[in-house]
């Protein structure tokens, strides 16, 4: 079976990426990339997580759809631009993979800049946090006793109104603190927590992705002996 290719990029380290499954991983993707993998005949997998959003055109829901309906072509996405694509294309056989699918797919979020963020070209290092893991950062806050709901709710507000390539967590912070001071110890304990506790929604749904392409690519491997 012809090895898996993944788009992968901020959400995930490509290094511990491979210690789960040695696929082929590329740089995010951008417009045209999928439409070259649909002319190809050395494709049977492919994994979408990131893509590019302010860099570059990113794949459109066409293009990727012309790879999904490819014969024995299968399409999985998750995590960031590929849960967006997984939402529009599910009918059409797409896969999609993890929370943020899920969240996407039940409305419960809707705009492409929860998975947004900006990342240096070559290593794919963060420039900002993606809108989807301040809400799972903040949830997971509250959940432990760090902060109180009202809090939550207030950062979650002013974090959505910062756009997306702006959004950290300290400039959020400091902001917060200035438009409602009275939640500044609560806002303080938040800046703490998080500066050793951060956990990456995007990424655990990117890890799920490579663990389901890695075990599909195993089976077939022992169908084909």
């Amino acid at each position: 079976m012809k090895r898996p290719i993944i788009f992968l990029g901020p959400s995930m380290n490509s290094e511990r990426a491979k210690g789960i499954f040695d696929a082929e991983y590329r740089p995010p993707a951008k417009k045209g990339d999928l439409l070259r993998l649909g002319l190809s005949s050395d494709v049977s997998v492919v994994g979408l997580v990131d893509g590019m959003f302010l860099q570059d055109y990113p794949p459109t829901p066409i293009e990727v759809y012309q790879l999904v309906v490819k014969k024995n072509v299968i399409v999985v996405g998750a995590a960031s631009l590929g849960a967006l694509r997984a939402v529009e294309l599910e009918r059409f056989g797409m896969i999609g993979i993890g929370k943020i699918f899920d969240l996407y797919r039940k409305g419960k979020v809707t705009a492409d800049d929860e998975v947004a963020v900006t990342f240096e070209e070559n290593s794919y290092r963060l420039q900002s946090e993606a809108m989807i893991d301040i809400r799972f950062n903040l949830f997971l806050a509250e959940k432990r006793g760090i902060i109180n709901n009202h809090s939550r709710k207030i950062l979650t507000k002013i974090a959505k109104k910062f756009y997306f390539p702006l959004r950290n967590y300290n400039d959020i912070l400091d902001y917060s603190a200035r438009k409602t001071p009275e939640y500044a110890d609560q806002f303080e304990l938040f800046r703490s927590y998080i500066a050793s506790n951060r956990i990456s929604l995007k990424e655990l749904d990117t890890i799920k992705l490579i663990k389901y392409i890695k075990a599909k690519y195993e089976q077939d491997n022992k169908d084909e002996k």
